[in-house]
């Protein structure tokens, strides 16, 4: 096969175009990215039950929670009381009575604790002891044996009080590796005490908030930007469960718990369990501030997405009126939500930043205007889009807008909605890019590489969600194949083909947890003690860190090559001078390449590649081989002929 490259540049690509999305679904933040190791830290979990259109919310304080020693139910008591020190959004705590010295409660932290030997974790709980003089005892164990394990006596507390709580931290050490463990906290002797906010965390984690494996794997893919923090939570089930992100502006222990809309979905899974996920919680552990602080720290954007007075279209018709105060209070969020991020420390969300440790403006420059919006009779979101850009760019006419074409790229909710944007298209700013989303089987992404070729170039797109669903059903790894990646990859050479249409791409979810997923495929998968890219994943990184600065002509020969199971796309980076040229080959055969480059070239370059392949279509990674499927780096030296193995993507990159 030979591809031609002609020196033309057809096409500015955007610096950043691969990014991330971020949304709190299958445990991507508490359980997940955020590194606190114990469920229901401050006594505030609510049971969802039913699914999503019929359901039922409860208070389950004691959820995770139960008596040590396993027989010491008549020698503990538990009860959950109302009137916690922190807060009058989160108010209830646990009276702990134990009968004996030793007594106390355990808490079974998801799936378990997990230990790594020799790294210490950092124990913090609030208490206020009513009737106890002795030392509180913290340990994690494994089969009655203590892994890791501190003592603080009950006069050690901060004088920090509130309301005589006072607050205790202490380190634990792990003297082995445990998988499966449960987290203790007892007393020396017996008494009465009262507890608050019981906290684990690794030593490790980033910043003390990210858990440092899966943060490390974001960083590695150089992300251009991250949207967050949905996705259907912006929105939630009711407008009452939706995402409020001044309840995270706080501190962690003063934040108001919330039920997770993906509680109620997908209840029933496999094994017919249903109410499989009814206690998932958001702690607001990883909030606002922290969702800047992430993108700072791995190098992204910061996309955040706002509500604009709906719950879920899917799952409700509640809605603010665009009359109402309560609408101007949505109004109102967003643009406090810029003067959080980049205003002086003098007004008066910017000092609330400041406060929260970070004085420097975040740069945020690109806000989401709804999540997965469309228009009906009864739903008017193009009326509502209109008066936050007005008001937006009245008070911050940097700011550059995302809106939404809905929850598909095939019905009529995605016509009208383009029909609106292109209605204001000679508005100057009115919007930045549209919002779109598709999860498809690999043969329409296979099919519709050139979807983008005839788009009109005045309003542009955010390719927002989209992934290859090989399978049907959820919750499965084994969903994250390798032919569903390289359709991904075949996709996304015409996207970088229409870098001058399309502006931002990214993949979606981001996070999957083992055994408590909704939704499947997902880039990463990680249980409680390690993690691992999917093949989806090598395709984002490969991309993300081989972006050139502007696409090269192809002469056309991505149309015949297309028919032919090829798929690619070139672009030049200017500051090295290599031409990066991206091909998949979705044969089950292997293909040799003939390159006719620019003038100026050498005719038989030395060429490094970057190769992502597999044995089958079929083919995926798991946490017990977490590398079958990943990319190798080959160098064609001059004169070597050029071979695409089988069911393969290859970034070559082609130097003077």
């Amino acid at each position: 096969m030979e591809i031609t490259i002609g020196s033309e540049k057809k096409a500015r690509i955007q610096e950043g175009m691969i990014g991330l999305f971020f949304e709190d679904i299958n445990y991507a933040a508490d359980g997940g990215l955020y590194a606190e190791m114990l469920e229901n830290r401050s006594f505030e979990f609510v049971k969802a039950t039913g699914d999503a259109c019929d359901y039922h919310v409860e208070y389950d304080g004691g959820y995770a929670w139960s008596p040590y020693p396993a027989d010491a139910e008549n020698r503990v008591k538990c009860r959950f009381v109302t009137g916690s020190p922190h807060s009058e959004e989160n108010p209830h705590y646990m009276r702990l009575e134990a009968a004996q010295a030793g007594a106390g409660v355990r808490n079974k932290a998801y799936d378990g604790i997990y230990l790594k030997k020799g790294m210490d974790y950092k124990a913090v709980f609030w208490a206020r002891c009513v009737k106890f003089q002795g030392a509180f005892e913290l340990f994690v164990e494994k089969d009655g044996v203590r892994c890791a394990q501190g003592k603080i006596s009950a006069g050690a507390g901060r004088e920090e009080t509130y309301n005589r709580f006072r607050k205790y931290e202490l380190s634990l050490r792990a003297d082995a590796d445990v998988e499966r463990g449960d987290f203790v906290l007892c007393l020396s002797e017996a008494g009465i005490v009262e507890l608050d906010f019981v906290s684990l965390m690794p030593c490790d984690a980033v910043e003390g908030i990210f858990r440092r494996d899966l943060f490390d794997m974001l960083k590695n893919l150089h992300p251009g930007f991250l949207r967050f923090p949905g996705g259907c939570i912006v929105e939630g089930n009711t407008l009452a469960n939706r995402y409020r992100y001044k309840d995270s502006l706080k501190p962690v222990w003063a934040r108001r718990n919330n039920w997770n809309r993906w509680a109620v979905h997908e209840t029933k899974k496999e094994n017919d369990y249903e109410g499989a996920y009814s206690h998932y919680n958001q702690t607001l552990g990883l909030g606002y501030y922290e969702y800047f602080l992430l993108c700072e720290l791995i190098g992204a954007k910061p996309l955040p997405v706002m509500n604009v007075g709906f719950a879920c279209q899917y799952q409700s018709k509640e809605m603010v009126g665009r009359d109402t105060a309560a609408f101007q209070e949505f109004v109102q969020d967003a643009l406090d939500l810029i003067e959080f991020a980049n205003g002086d420390t003098d007004t008066p969300w910017g000092a609330v930043r400041a406060e929260m440790g970070h004085r420097e403006p975040f740069g945020l420059s690109m806000l989401g205007i709804g999540n997965e919006q469309w228009q009906t009779e009864e739903a008017d979101f193009f009326e509502r889009y209109e008066i936050f850009e007005k008001a937006i760019h009245e008070k911050a006419p940097e700011i550059k807008l995302i809106g939404s074409a809905g929850p598909d790229v095939t019905s009529d909710r995605y016509t009208k909605a383009w029909a609106f944007y292109h209605a204001h298209e000679e508005q100057a700013d009115f919007v930045y890019a549209v919002d779109e989303h598709y999860y498809v089987k690999p043969k329409w992404l296979y099919e519709h590489v050139d979807f983008y070729d005839d788009y009109d170039r005045k309003v542009k797109v955010f390719s927002g969600e989209y992934a290859a669903h090989p399978r049907n059903g959820f919750n499965m790894p084994q969903a994250n194949t390798l032919d569903g990646a390289l359709a991904e990859a075949a996709f996304l050479t015409g996207v970088e083909r229409n870098a001058d249409v399309v502006v931002l791409a990214s993949y979606a979810p981001l996070f999957a947890r083992m055994g408590y997923t909704q939704w499947s495929p997902d880039m990463i998968w990680f249980d409680g003690a390690a993690c691992y890219g999917t093949p989806s994943y090598y395709v984002q990184k490969m991309y993300a860190c081989n972006m050139g600065d502007a696409v090269l002509d192809t002469r056309g020969g991505e149309k015949t090559a297309d028919a032919d199971g090829l798929y690619h796309t070139a672009s030049l980076c200017e500051g090295s001078g290599d031409i990066i040229l991206k091909v998949v080959n979705a044969g089950e055969t292997e293909r040799n390449l003939t390159l006719t480059l620019p003038e100026g070239w050498r005719e038989s370059p030395r060429i490094q590649a970057e190769i992502l392949t597999g044995p089958e279509r079929d083919a995926y990674n798991t946490l017990e081989s977490p590398e079958r499927i990943v990319p190798y780096r080959k160098t064609f030296r001059p004169g070597e002929g050029i071979v695409l193995p089988p069911l393969s993507f290859a970034v070559l990159r082609i130097g003077k």
